[in-house]
């Protein structure tokens, strides 16, 4: 491997910065289990891109039939992309969903206490 150019530098230092704050949010739990592995996996994606830009794009390339190897990195990031902006998407609906489950229980138990005060007041 030749010299490694200074965006390679730059983007395995942002990685590093990035996986240690990945590990202090899992010490902190802050993320579960899951969460932590996924973001170690991915880091370690872009690691490996970072220090094997040029022969990673060429397999890619190899492996789409694409033209160039800058192209096949751009269509699997936006692909990459699409399929994190869709599990955001599941995961903000199921979130917004436990929201509305756990108002409709709070309310239904805040009548509850509600009609109890009531009869209380009564006697």
């Amino acid at each position: 491997m030749m010299g490694m150019y200074a965006v390679q530098i730059i983007a395995l230092a942002a990685i590093v910065y990035l996986l240690v704050r990945i590990i202090n949010d899992y010490r902190r739990g802050r993320i579960d289990w899951y969460g932590f592995v996924s973001w170690l996996m991915i880091f370690g994606i872009f690691a490996v891109i970072a220090v094997f830009p040029v022969r990673i794009s060429l397999e890619i390339k190899g492996l789409l039939g694409l033209g160039r190897g800058l192209d096949a990195l751009f269509v699997v990031s936006i692909g990459l992309i699409f399929l994190l902006m869709f599990q955001l998407y599941v995961e903000i609906d199921r979130t917004k969903r436990e929201i509305t489950e756990l108002t409709r229980k709070v309310a239904i138990e805040l009548e509850e206490i509600n009609e109890r005060l009531k009869k209380l007041e009564e006697r």
